[in-house]
């Protein structure tokens, strides 16, 4: 692609939002620079970003504005999660999900601080990777951005430095007090690897804006023990002794499932909660899904709403930022540098995720925006025009040579 000449419009507008942030312009240009480039550059390292540009500086310049100028991430982020507060479409709500998941992102230098070796249950093999617990929101009109998040350090690691070691358990705390802290309302729901007794715990002894305990529906394990007719057993076991004419109907899409739901107690967690057993035949033996709440007086259609945000919250932006954002492209070895890189690939997911399904189509974009992968493909296109009006300006105003452009657009 010829070199980048101007800012997408996308990018220029944030600049002007959060520009002030930062305490000169070539900090703001360097701001600018990264977020096209995890939007446009086809290899979303530094030195991709950098060579993406006709005019720029060394792309020691941009690395240093990552590792070494001092500005303040925290706040970019908190700025950012105001500026989604002027939307209706973008507001918390209480009928909004606060998902939280962790999610591995793989990187190939040994050296990049905190990175280790984990287990991917998905692909069943051990990477190199950094692990990240992200609490996500989704509104009820389903648009969905990331909050906030924590990055999980090995044991081993924190013993090294002398810093306090938290575990996965301590870390998804952690993103629930903050969560709290700003009163951000709506309910929890993550996987089975977070519904354990400290976690239903926590979030149960936090309060609403209506002074009742927070909500949450967790995902549970097969073998976890439940309290069921004044004897211990596994939630699989309890599952068996359902008779199918117990089991109700339900529709999810055209799929009809059944589904079993009363109220139990678990071992250490001090409050009653409510299971819902999902099979997907009526008389099969074996159910497909438990799930837990504290919300003992909902429908089931509410939980199984809840739950279903899992995804929207978690996987939809793990899969973008993976695939559009270059999420874990970034090879600096500081630790500060890839902190401050995931904050900007979740402004530069927030910003394209606000341009989707609007009731028109953008100038700059030329059609209706419905998915992070148009969204960047359109400012591709925006740029690409940019660059091109540039081109004819240049020899047919200024008279340059076609050579001088060539050079300057680093086509040569």
């Amino acid at each position: 692609m010829p070199g980048i000449t101007s800012f997408p419009h996308v990018v220029a507008a944030a600049v002007e939002e959060f520009g002030d942030l930062f305490v000169c312009e070539p900090e703001r240009r360097h701001l600018a620079e990264y977020l096209t480039g995890l939007m446009v550059a086809a290899r979303k390292t530094v030195r991709g970003i950098n060579s993406e540009f006709a005019m720029t500086s060394d792309q020691s310049c941009l690395n240093r504005f990552l590792t070494q100028v001092v500005w303040d991430e925290g706040e970019l982020n908190d700025r950012r999660l105001r500026s989604l507060q002027k939307d209706s479409s973008t507001r918390y709500s209480d009928r909004g999900v606060i998902a939280i998941d962790n999610v591995l992102i793989d990187h190939t230098g040994k050296l990049i601080q905190d990175v280790g070796w984990f287990w991917d249950h998905a692909e069943q093999r051990s990477k190199l990777a950094h692990d990240y617990l992200i609490a996500n929101y989704v509104c009820p009109g389903g648009k969905h951005y990331p909050m906030e998040f924590r990055r999980f350090r090995k044991r081993t690691q924190c013993e090294e430095t002398g810093e306090e070691f938290f575990d996965h358990t301590k870390l998804f705390c952690q993103l629930v007090d903050w969560t709290c802290e700003r009163e951000i309302r709506g309910d929890f729901t993550f996987d089975s690897f977070f519904t354990n007794a400290t976690s239903l715990n926590h979030i149960h002894a936090k309060k609403d804006r209506f002074n009742r305990p927070r909500g949450y529906v967790g995902d549970l394990k097969f073998n976890r023990k439940i309290w069921w007719k004044g004897y211990e057993l596994k939630a699989e076991d309890m599952a068996t002794e359902i008779a199918p004419e117990s089991r109700k109907s339900f529709k999810r899409g055209r799929k009809q499932q059944w589904y079993f739901s009363t109220t139990i107690r678990i071992p250490k967690v001090d409050h009653k909660i409510r299971i819902v057993i999902i099979w997907n035949r009526k008389r099969d033996r074996e159910p497909c899904k438990i799930l837990v709440t504290n919300r003992t007086g909902w429908e089931v259609t509410r939980i199984l709403l809840v739950y279903r945000c899992r995804w929207t919250g978690t996987e939809t932006f793990h899969r973008d930022g993976k695939q559009e954002l270059g999420m874990g492209d970034c090879q600096l070895r500081d630790g500060q540098g890839q902190t401050r890189h995931m904050y900007l690939v979740m402004l530069a997911y927030t910003l394209l995720m606000s341009q989707l399904k609007q009731n028109r189509a953008k100038e700059w974009a030329s059609v209706k925006l419905t998915t992070i992968g148009e969204a960047c493909q359109a400012i591709r296109r925006e740029t690409l025009r940019s660059t091109l009006e540039w081109a004819i300006e240049q020899i047919a105003e200024f008279k340059r040579s076609s050579d001088h452009v060539i050079t300057r657009l680093r086509l040569t």
